[in-house]
């Protein structure tokens, strides 16, 4: 045993951090900060700097001095540093270097601050601009399907139910649908970011501070539209990970569907769409295959982004309310990557929906040949026969059995005789309405026309519909560029004062 302890604190040392400790943590962690957190950083202490000379705690002459040396650090030395034991993380190098410069004085910098509440701040500022760019890719998506379903109001299909043929529609009735899912998205990642975008500065290591500190100004200097006002949910309360991470979940599983659906179209059998060179793959032996590897690998990467968010949920599960490193520098990773992610697998989306094309002519004649349109029959016995709904799906349903009994599956095979005689047996009667009628019943496009309520596929009710959800991508559009610039304007700011800093004597 003491041997075998020799060696180990041979190779670990006897000082913090050990080399383990060094390699399996520290140094990942540094890495990870360099790349998303030097900017942020140094926005987060010239806002305090000012904040602090604002309170009067700090004097104007003091404020230049930790100013100029705040000005002068060379943020691309650190975005490519290499991990340094001598200090623990970036926080503490970059302290180091501040003081270096600018002397003891510089370590007022930290007058009621902890690197609990910055640190808390520093996620929520990174994780703010990957939502806002996630949103973005979202909102590209939605234009995408509004420009392909405008092109294709009549272009009639099957809708399918239990995979099973259900009833005649239209393809620009499925995208809207698709298209109000990532409305519901968005509404589910805009509320992540109003939770997200909340200061968590002045609350220190977890109980404020006795100094006079302003948190309110922390939270403008930062572009933050709201204060955690207790200081205890300020460095514990890690749920805006978890909305942030459910949001994200969501909004790929939501996406996944219908990947899969055109995945389906795209196989020979169904022959829906065809898509666009650019997004399909030569098999290396087979000169034929036309394989989606695009829309594949959104599928295979969007389960990617359900496990890596759903990790962020594991991590935080049972997990103590407080400060506590489950919830900061190990689990970040794995809520950046999912939304930089699904940013990107959106990119991909919406530039193969609008580059593909569609099988208008056989998806027509396949509904014309589906019995997906007898539903219509039914309720057009309905309105001309006077009869229940019931009595007419009887008569309906009784006439496709009888055909399926007598081998028979074309709908052309399908007859005014044949329902007729079906009507004589449930409601002891021939039909009034004619055979032209009746052949119109089975139209699908006559189906989809008469279908003009609210939500239905009709080319007028669809029509209206998307020019309404349209309009709410603008206004979605809209909000989202008004963040940007408002958090653009902010760092605007606080780099003027640096420049001022920067330029004094």
């Amino acid at each position: 045993m003491g041997n075998y302890r020799s060696e180990i604190e041979s190779k670990e040392g006897k000082e913090f951090p050990s080399f383990t400790y060094k390699k399996v943590v520290l140094e990942p962690a540094y890495d990870e900060a360099k790349e998303n957190f030097v900017d942020y950083m140094m926005q987060i202490n010239i806002a305090h700097l000012v904040m602090l000379q604002e309170q009067g705690l700090v004097n104007d002459a003091e404020a230049q001095k930790i100013g100029k040396a705040i000005s002068e650090i060379n943020r691309e030395f650190y975005k490519t540093s290499s991990y340094d034991a001598v200090y623990e993380d970036l926080f503490f190098r970059i302290e180091h270097d501040l003081i270096t410069k600018a002397g003891d004085i510089a370590g007022n910098l930290h007058i009621a601050r902890s690197r609990n509440d910055m640190g808390i701040a520093l996620y929520r500022m990174t994780i703010r601009k990957k939502l806002l760019k996630l949103m973005k890719a979202l909102l590209s998506v939605q234009e995408s399907l509004h420009a392909f379903a405008n092109d294709h109001i009549e272009t009639i299909m099957i809708g399918y139910t239990h995979t099973q043929q259900a009833q005649p529609t239209t393809l620009a009735h499925y995208m809207k649908g698709l298209i109000d899912k990532l409305d519901r998205d968005f509404i589910r990642l805009q509320a992540a970011y109003k939770t997200v975008n909340r200061s968590s500065m002045g609350a220190a290591a977890l109980t404020t501070s006795g100094f006079a500190i302003s948190r309110e100004r922390m939270q403008e200097l930062l572009s933050f539209d709201d204060i955690i006002e207790n200081s205890w949910d300020s460095v514990a309360g890690a749920d805006y990970l978890m909305e942030v991470s459910t949001a994200v979940q969501l909004a790929s599983l939501s996406l996944g569907r219908s990947v899969q659906d055109l995945l389906t179209w795209a196989t020979q059998e169904f022959n829906v769409v065809k898509m666009a060179n650019p997004y399909v793959q030569v098999s290396s032996i087979m000169p034929q295959k036309r394989n989606p590897v695009s829309l594949e690998h959104a599928r295979s990467l969007l389960s990617t982004v359900v496990g890596d968010a759903n990790t962020v949920l594991t991590m935080i599960h049972n997990t103590p309310f407080g400060d506590i490193n489950d919830t900061e520098d190990d689990l970040q990773p794995y809520l950046w990557r999912p939304l930089d992610q699904l940013s990107g697998i959106y990119e991909l989306f919406a530039s193969v929906i609008v580059t593909m094309s569609v099988n208008k002519e056989g998806l027509e004649k396949r509904a014309r040949e589906s019995f997906a349109n007898v539903t219509e029959l039914a309720d057009t016995l309905v309105r001309f026969e006077k009869i229940s709904f019931r009595q007419a799906h009887h008569i309906v349903s009784n006439a496709v059995r009888a055909l399926d009994a007598s081998g028979k599956e074309k709908l052309s095979d399908f007859t005014y005789d044949l329902v007729n005689q079906e009507s004589m047996n449930v409601i002891k009667r021939p039909l009034t309405i004619t055979e032209e009628q009746f052949k119109k019943a089975l139209c699908p496009r006559n189906f989809v026309e008469l279908r003009t309520i609210l939500g239905g596929p009709a080319p007028k009710t669809m029509i209206n519909s998307l020019s309404k959800s349209r309009s709410r991508v603008t206004a979605s559009n809209e909000w989202v560029d008004k963040k940007i610039v408002e958090i653009e304007k902010a760092e605007a700011v606080l780099e003027g004062f640096a420049e001022q800093w920067r330029e004094s004597k």
